[in-house]
C-alpha cells in the first residue's frame, strides 16, 4: 500500500467520524488531522510520482 494511499484511508476514517458530530475537542482534533494529512497529499503530488527500483536502475544504465 502507498503512502498516499494510507493517508487516504485515513483521511476518509477521519471524515467519517467527523459526520458523526464528535465534542468539541475530538472535533478539533480531527480538524487538525485531517489539515496535516491534506498538507502531505500535496507535498506527494509535488513530489511526483516515485521511481520504481528497477526503473532508477533503468535510468543509471545498471543492471539489478
Amino acid at each position: 500500500m502507498t503512502t498516499a494511499t494510507k493517508l487516504l484511508a485515513r483521511k476518509q476514517q477521519l471524515l467519517e467520524r467527523l459526520q458523526e458530530n464528535p465534542g468539541q475537542h475530538e472535533g478539533d482534533k480531527i480538524e487538525r488531522l485531517l489539515a496535516e494529512i491534506d498538507t502531505a497529499l500535496d507535498l506527494l503530488d509535488e513530489a511526483g510520482p516515485a521511481e520504481t527500483t528497477d526503473e532508477a536502475y533503468q535510468a543509471r544504465g545498471k543492471r539489478r
